[in-house]
């Protein structure tokens, strides 16, 4: 029997669908369904490795997790990954596809609704309910011909929809009567209801302009949400992360990410904000390094390209003069490879820049091959010969990998750590690797600092740096804080989202 589905869509991006469906794969686990996400094409630079080895949307992890499941390819069978502004890696059902321009791919788009397609099906028959997320707004009226993730996506599925307006930007009564105007009438009858997001005020003074919008689109309002301040993983193109404001000085600790244009996997840090004496902040063009304690360079799309962003900002300058001053920094997989001494791309496989200089900070060089790494891996470290490495050798780190550069190194640099398990049976057997001095290391493994035990050593380590006492607490698992947050946004959503008239329309319990 093929499962029941609902679909969220929403008047614009950033609306908040993400967290929607999110809300209700928990709230839906939490009431006795087997439920499963999916969305057909994403762009985004925040991706995940599958325990297959397959690559998919970070969002769609997120929301598999409510649901309590494994993630699967099957929920983001298209994963567009830009390069440039016209340029996408296109990954297809986990694996990459190949480079194309824009053009190129809505040219392929009839190929590739029949891979959606296919995809969805198989989902379908291992879930009772799906949930599925639109891109953006299903009114782009001139991409409604090829459209394989808003009301495309509902035909395949025969999905009723949910339309989501986010009222904290003002205009959502226009915004959501508007998207209406602009749909077929097969279209517009899809739509069973209306979600309005992001409120903050008293519902009481909005009531009036509920009943008088319910009376022009003669589609009922079943939710008022309020706007939430909840620590889970943002889709990197409407994240709000990069404009958190948090001051220098306000806790022990700084620690500062560099934002490249192209940044990948910056949910790499996220579990720093649960540190108490850690104030995390992202360094954006124009903005100055400032003196913090670590610097981050994390994960990029278009390595090349970041790196010249760096040398060409001024950045650079302000990372050696970090380095002189014996800061600490860490590089991860992107970032790792532009610390080496050259970076190279010979097939021009992300950009059409041949070689760059690196920073010179690690003794090494990368070349950029044309398949990529994917797979999850798990590690122990294996060096403490530094202020930045004691006491971290034989904890175990659990990660995955996402690169197409291989690095070779030289004797100014020590291994970090040593992989005991990586899918895709790579006979390297280390990864990552800190200079002499031990204060500089990098690693192609991503999520290291959801290790908390292993993040929890190394800040002590820079805490004992700037002579501040070492903090024995933990947080718990970043598995613990996320499910906790997965139950807050559910208990806030299911408060004011009519889960009787979703049940008894839709879903039919």
């Amino acid at each position: 029997m093929s499962a029941k589905c609902i679909m969220i869509q929403g008047t614009g991006s950033s609306v908040g669908k993400s967290l929607l469906v999110t809300a209700l794969c928990r709230i839906l686990k939490q009431d006795g369904w087997k439920a499963a996400p999916f969305k057909a094409q994403n762009m985004a630079l925040n991706s995940f490795i599958t325990s297959e080895g397959l690559e998919m949307g970070r969002a769609q992890v997120v929301q598999a997790e409510a649901c309590g499941v494994p993630p699967s390819a099957l929920m983001n069978p298209i994963l567009l990954k830009p390069t440039a502004d016209k340029h996408a890696q296109v990954i297809c059902r986990g694996k990459v596809f190949r480079n194309m321009t824009a053009a190129e791919y809505h040219a392929c788009k009839p190929q590739m609704r029949e891979m959606v397609q296919e995809a969805y099906q198989q989902l379908e028959q291992k879930f009772d309910i799906i949930i599925i997320e639109g891109a953006g707004s299903p009114a782009e009226i001139n991409l409604r011909e090829a459209d394989l993730v808003n009301m495309g996506m509902a035909e395949m599925a025969d999905a009723p929809v949910l339309l989501a307006g986010d009222i904290d930007k003002g205009g959502v009564f226009a915004w959501l009567a508007g998207t209406m105007m602009l749909l077929k009438e097969e279209e517009r009858n899809r739509v069973k209801g209306v979600i309005i997001n992001k409120f903050r005020g008293d519902v009481e003074i909005l009531r009036p302009g509920l009943r008088m919008l319910e009376e022009i689109i003669n589609v009922p309002v079943i939710g008022v949400i309020p706007y939430l301040n909840l620590n889970i993983d943002d889709e990197d193109s409407v994240t709000e992360e990069f404009n958190r404001r948090e001051t220098e000085g306000a806790r022990e600790l700084d620690v500062a990410v560099i934002r490249f244009p192209y940044v990948s996997n910056f949910t790499d840090f996220n579990v720093l904000r649960h540190f108490p004496d850690v104030c995390l902040r992202y360094i954006n063009a124009g903005e100055q390094l400032g003196n913090p304690d670590l610097v981050i360079l994390p994960g990029s799309k278009n390595t090349l390209a970041d790196l010249s962003y760096l040398r060409e900002s001024g950045l650079e300058k302000q990372v050696r003069e970090h380095h002189r001053n014996g800061k600490m920094i860490i590089g991860i997989c992107g970032g790792y490879q532009m610390l080496g001494r050259s970076l190279a791309d010979p097939y021009f496989t992300e950009s059409t820049i041949g070689e760059l200089d690196g920073l010179g900070l690690l003794d090494m060089n990368t070349v950029i091959e044309k398949e990529k790494v994917t797979t999850q891996v798990r590690a122990v470290i294996v060096d403490d010969n530094s202020l930045l490495t004691e006491g971290l050798r034989g904890e175990e780190l659990e990660g995955y990998e996402i690169h197409m550069g291989i690095s070779t190194h030289g004797p100014g640099v020590r291994p970090f750590v040593k992989i005991e398990k990586r899918l895709n049976g790579n006979e390297e057997i280390t990864d990552g690797v800190i200079n002499t001095a031990g204060t500089v290391f990098g690693t192609y493994i991503h999520g290291i600092f959801d290790n908390t035990v292993f993040t929890r050593k190394l800040l002590n380590n820079i805490r004992r740096q700037k002579g501040l006492p070492v903090i024995a607490e933990v947080p718990p698992s970043y598995r613990e804080l996320k499910e906790r947050e997965y139950d807050r946004l559910a208990d806030s959503v299911r408060e004011h989202l009519d889960m009787g008239w979703i049940y008894q329309n839709i879903l039919r319990k």
